[in-house]
């Protein structure tokens, strides 16, 4: 039997004797010990501001080459461009520390401050950023010494301010590079295995997380030989990272499946983190940081990206070492960029991390105050925090943001999402922004600049505007709200009305502390647009505060639950009714302005429960969203502040906690994902109100789930030929798992294809050229372990190339706008559309007005063939919510998916960027800016084109660049910066396509 322990983190040291939920004085229940107060870390509270050092404030001009001259593609250094260090440093974030001080900051991040490589004239780019580390010993010479950074966070503690730093931990610069070319495209593990010094292939997943691993040679053990140049072979500190056999070496990643965690991010060597020599060399770097420096938290870099194991040790190791260095509120947050929390919750749960970065906020945040979406979508999104529930985490600790250097900054969503709207009104859904973000649960974090208004017109490079006066064309062409100020000056005004907002927020809630760490309770959700109201209850005042927030243009009234009957709530934030008094049914009337938040605070403390209330498990069952959990919920009669500790165990083990929840509905999410399947866990509960009595449910048993196989590939309904690819994942995923492949050929019995044991995306390939055109051919996944036997779901595919049918028709409901007699006809020819023979893919683009549709595609002017919702047969309806104005649909018979595409999801540019440049007119090959190698959007049929009328003969290779710029590439099969396409030519005319919803380029 699997150890219960094997599972549960640490718990929660247990409650005093002056605890309410402890053997002292108050418990009715004296034989419990299970009651507990929900968490709350040493970080729930923090302000923080994130900022790019090289943007901010440049104190010394001295440094802005960083003692390598004048060239900028040496140096790194050109102020007019918004890839290259612009001059900003450490003494300028000094000098400026009251600024930042003044927001109400209790916390700088820095963006990675490490020496970079200053120039990867492969990107035609510099290391301003600070994720190009090549020293991690040593601050970045373009932003000052690490005596300099000493003096920075010296002065931030003499302040009470924290200092973070943002690290990496899975990659470093691109260094090297491989036998042929300095950059390759993703070769999987399948296709070929790392092998062992003596050539013995092994899969490293098997080693992860121990203390040893095979020797490795760089010669044969990676599908691709590592090649340094002379003067880099010992180019990055500390010089165990110059061992070539330390990493990955297996090309470029496209972010998706194994090759995520396995690619090279745009060419930087990703690290070998299953290998212990790695593990313990970060650990080792970041302690140093720590003990040195004072550094009192780390933000980790692409998380998300790195196996499991890496964090299960790095984690624990390092926050341990910091604490032994009296850092008892050290802190770390990991970037999981993902918006579902069942994934973005296992980081901290079955990892072992602290925190993450809150992107599902980020997403709800924006969806609230700037799309002006359904306030029961915050209802939703807040009913799903206690994902991130266990015995020494909740999301309390998350940090909160709206937007940041990577994805953009929220005032350019807003303005995005408000085409034609006024400053003010942008500056209000700004304000409502913050609101929500410094009223509810978490830690919020201010991008710098966004105290000033900054937009742009994206993210990355757009998005990283300076505080000083900028001399970037495209920066200097942004409208910033909330001031005719513009980026041609300094803009570091605390006059600004969204500095002035966010002070005054940080300084309601230092005031006002539930409203920081407090229970975060949902009250009231309207229907449309409108209030969404919450309650904040710190767990020893008993105060409760009501927050309501409308982000509808029209003032809005509701009634909001609260915990106390007949009570005065007084006004403490917004604009409303100075004071309100609940009904006897504890109902708070309260009024709020459009795109605004009012706050109340009651007069006196939740009253004292008499005796605890009953409570009962529901039956515990498997988690939507994440098999390698089991969902337990308790239900508590009676309505008052509560807080429900859940407990667990296995057979002869004893009780565990695995997580205090004080917000109804009381759940948690249990990670069992390491015990057996079949295994039985035994759960209760312990609810303590605030009189400090206790009661226990009794006990309910659930077992643990068998894994879930899922089939990846190949898609349903698709044509294939000749070698097909088979691939799937297990939930959980374990690195013992071995999963095998079967088909069923024309309705025949099941035959083996194949097995692979290479985790965590698990294919074969199966040749189907010896079958005719037109046979069926069934696919399904299966896997046998301890206490299980699975298997997918069946996947059909057509052997040959599909038929095209005679028509396609979009019918719906949209049909009369389109000029139908009536709607949902498949024989309407306005709604007929037309084949392009280029790519076989069906295209009609209409103009319709503003409103939501539902269609389908109807195939040869009938309904015995159409196809639905994710191409499937006679499938559900798919629904458009469209905002009026032109569309276009694409229908693509090898998968029978109807979709809809705008032009405004489309690129700024596109170009053909490869060898062929100079042939084109361009000054180099592979210049995506170049003007000559960009495509024309065609408003028709939303396809990028460009029509060479000669290209010479040749051998050439281009991938597809968006927006001038290497930032975002596509190569061979629509990969993100995947490989590069061959092309060869006989020359004479040639046109380009690129189709935006594929990623495909194609030449012919």
């Amino acid at each position: 039997m699997v150890a219960f322990s094997a599972t549960a983190l640490p718990a929660q040291a247990a409650p005093d004797s002056n605890d309410p939920g402890g053997n002292g004085h108050g418990n009715k229940n004296p034989g419990s010990t299970s009651a507990l107060h929900s968490l709350r870390a040493p970080v729930t509270d923090e302000n923080f501001y994130f900022v790019m050092a090289d943007r901010f404030s440049n104190g010394s001009t001295s440094n802005d080459d960083g003692g390598l001259g004048s060239d900028p593609m040496v140096s790194g250094f050109d102020p007019t461009k918004k890839g290259f260090y612009n001059g900003g440093d450490l003494t300028g974030l000094l000098d400026k520390i009251d600024y930042i001080q003044g927001l109400g900051t209790t916390s700088i991040w820095l963006t990675p401050s490490f020496k970079n490589k200053a120039v990867q004239p492969e990107d035609k780019s510099a290391g301003y950023h600070g994720y190009w580390v090549t020293d991690f010993t040593q601050i970045d010479p373009h932003l000052g010494t690490n005596d300099e950074l000493k003096a920075l966070i010296d002065e931030a503690h003499k302040r009470g301010m924290k200092v973070y730093f943002d690290i990496i931990t899975n990659h470093t610069a691109d260094v090297i590079g491989y036998e042929g070319a300095a950059r390759k495209g993703y070769t999987s593990k399948d296709a070929v295995p790392y092998k062992t010094a003596d050539g013995k292939e092994f899969d490293d997943r098997d080693y992860a997380g121990t203390e040893s691993f095979p020797a490795l040679d760089p010669e044969t053990s990676f599908p691709y030989r590592p090649r340094l140049d002379k003067n880099e072979e010992h180019l990055k500190v500390p010089d165990w990272l110059n061992d070539p056999t330390l990493y990955h070496n297996r090309g470029d990643t496209t972010f998706v499946g194994e090759d995520s965690f396995y690619g090279d991010f745009f060419g930087l060597d990703d690290l070998f983190t299953e290998h212990p020599k790695v593990v313990d060399g970060m650990k080792d770097i970041y302690k140093t940081w720590i003990g040195k420096f004072g550094v009192d938290g780390f933000r980790i870099d692409t998380m998300k990206h790195v196996n499991n194991e890496f964090w299960q040790e790095f984690g624990p190791d390092v926050l341990n070492y910091a604490k032994e260095q009296g850092k008892d509120e050290f802190f770390m947050f990991g970037e999981v960029f993902d918006t579902t929390k069942s994934f973005t919750s296992q980081f901290t749960t079955r990892n072992n991390m602290q925190a993450v970065l809150d992107f599902p906020f980020q997403d709800a945040a924006r969806n609230f105050a700037s799309k002006g979406q359904d306030a029961t979508a915050l209802e939703t999104f807040f009913a799903g925090d206690d994902w991130y529930t266990d015995a020494d985490s909740n999301v309390y600790q998350l940090p909160t943001f709206l937007g940041n250097h990577d994805m953009g900054r929220i005032g350019s969503f807003i303005a995005a999402d408000n085409p034609g709207s006024t400053d003010a009104e942008q500056v209000a859904r700004d304000e409502l922004a913050h609101e929500l973000m410094y009223f509810s649960r978490g830690n919020p974090v201010i991008y710098y600049g966004d105290e000033q208004g900054f937009t742009g017109p994206g993210g990355d490079q757009d998005a990283r505007q300076t505080l000083f006066a900028s001399q970037v064309p495209e920066y200097l062409d942004d409208d910033l709200l909330g001031t005719d100020a513009t980026h041609a000056t300094d803009n570091f005004d605390a006059g600004h009305p969204l500095y002035a907002k966010i002070r005054q927020l940080a300084g309601l809630t230092k005031e006002h502390p539930a409203l920081r760490d407090g229970a975060h309770q949902h009250r009231y959700a309207s229907d449309g647009p409108g209030i969404y109201a919450f309650s904040r209850t710190d767990a020893e005042d008993q105060r409760e505060y009501v927050v309501a927030l409308n982000n509808s243009e029209q003032p809005q009234t509701a009634e909001v639950p609260t915990y106390i009957a007949k009570r005065t709530y007084t006004r403490i934030y917004g604009d409303g009714a100075d004071e309100a008094k609940t009904s006897a049914e504890g109902k708070l009337t309260v009024s709020v302005p459009p795109l605004s938040a009012v706050v109340y605070q009651s007069s006196g403390r939740i009253p004292h429960s008499k005796a605890a209330p009953a409570v009962v498990l529901q039956e515990p069952v498997p988690a939507q969203g994440d098999n390698g959990r089991i969902k337990v919920t308790a239900d508590v009669d009676a309505s008052s502040f509560y807080e429900v500790t859940f407990e667990a165990r296995t057979a002869g083990g004893g009780w565990q906690p695995i997580g205090t929840d004080d917000t109804a509905p009381y759940q948690v999410f249990h990670d069992v994902a390491a015990l057996d399947a079949g295994l039985s866990v035994e759960y209760r509960a312990t609810v303590l109100d605030n009189g400090g009595h206790t009661a226990t449910s009794p006990g309910r048993a659930a077992t643990v789930p068998a894994p879930v196989l899922t089939l990846q590939k190949p898609v349903e309904g698709s044509s294939v030929e000749g070698s097909v690819e088979l691939s799937a994942t297990a939930d959980p995923e374990m690195a013992s798992h071995v999963v095998s492949f079967e088909r069923s050929v024309a309705g025949g019995d099941w035959t083996l294809v194949g097995s692979d044991d290479s985790s965590p995306v698990y294919s074969v390939k199966d040749d189907v050229s010896a079958l005719a055109d037109g046979t069926q051919v069934k696919y399904r996944a299966t896997m046998s372990g301890p206490g299980f036997n699975v298997s997918s779901e069946v996947r059909t595919v057509t052997v040959g190339q599909a038929p095209q049918p005679d028509s396609v028709t979009v019918a719906g409901s949209l049909n009369q706008a389109m000029g139908c007699a009536e709607p949902w006809d498949p024989a309407c020819a306005q709604a007929m559309m037309e084949l392009d023979p280029a790519d076989n893919i069906w295209r009609l683009t209409v103009d319709l007005p503003a409103g939501k549709y539902e269609y389908k595609a109807a195939l040869n002017g009938n309904w015995d063939v159409n196809y639905g919702a994710d191409g499937a047969f006679n499938g559900p309806n798919i629904v458009l919510d469209h905002p009026g104005g032109p569309v276009t649909f694409r229908y693509d018979n090898s998968t029978h998916q109807l979709s809809a595409v705008y032009a405004s999801q489309q690129p700024q540019a596109v170009s053909v960027a490869g060898s062929l440049g100079s042939e084109l007119g361009c000054t180099a090959d592979w210049l995506p800016e170049c003007e000559q190698a960009q495509l024309a959007l065609d408003p028709a049929d939303l396809v990028w084109k460009l029509t060479v009328p000669n290209l010479p003969a040749g051998s050439y290779e281009f991938k597809a660049a968006l927006d001038r710029s290497w930032n975002v590439n596509y190569g061979a099969n629509g990969v993100p910066n995947g490989g590069n396409i061959p092309f060869a030519h006989n020359g004479g005319p040639v046109t380009f396509r690129y189709d935006h919803f594929t990623h495909l380029i194609t030449a012919g």
